[in-house]
């Protein structure tokens, strides 16, 4: 495989992703390609143990979590042709159906996202968008910054939020009885 030579203006489709080193990190929005930048360490510590709190709720039940690298292919096609793949921070998939050597086919139960100022508008409006159109029933997004999460809950095909700070232990619905102590993913 070898590194893309990204043209300009040009529309990149799933192919075109699978050709191309598995080191090159990106995401394709709407056959876009977005480079993905190394996360900070702040970014790092908070993923590390939001997969922790959840994968020992996990250990024993049905649903596995992943960590970025994770490949996400929203609205899945046979043709390949896909032009929308996020690699979410952490994604939960209680559906062993939607997995195959690629990543996840089709929309996770629950996804987060952690932001920095380079993806704050992605993680808000476009994924935000892209992840209640494909059914996906659990959002959240982690501010570092702000020690907050806002969880987008999905009811009746439009997401409901509910905002938690670094005091509060937030619950996941799609996970019945987990409550993610966010003093413990804010700490310092």
């Amino acid at each position: 495989m070898a590194r893309p030579l990204l043209k300009q203006e040009a529309y990149y489709t799933y192919t075109d992703l699978l050709q191309w080193d598995e080191d090159f990190r990106a995401e394709l929005h709407d056959g876009e390609v977005v480079m993905m930048p190394p996360p900070l360490t702040v970014h790092q510590e908070i993923l590390t143990e939001l997969v922790v709190q959840i994968g020992i709720y996990l250990r024993g039940k049905k649903g596995r979590v992943f960590a970025a690298p994770f490949g996400v292919r929203l609205f899945p096609k046979n043709d390949r042709s896909d032009d929308t793949i996020f690699e979410p921070d952490i994604v939960v998939i209680c559906d062993q159906e939607k997995l195959d050597k690629h990543g996840c086919n089709g929309a996770p139960d629950f996804v987060i996202e952690i932001i920095s100022p380079s993806t704050a508008k992605y993680d808000r409006v476009y994924k935000l968008r892209k992840y209640q159109k494909a059914g996906v029933r659990e959002y959240w997004i982690v501010d570092p910054e702000s020690k907050s999460v806002q969880v987008f809950i999905l009811e009746n095909g439009h997401y409901v939020s509910i905002a938690y700070d670094d005091t509060e232990k937030a619950p996941v619905s799609v996970l019945e009885g987990l409550e993610i102590d966010l003093q413990a993913v804010f700490a310092e």
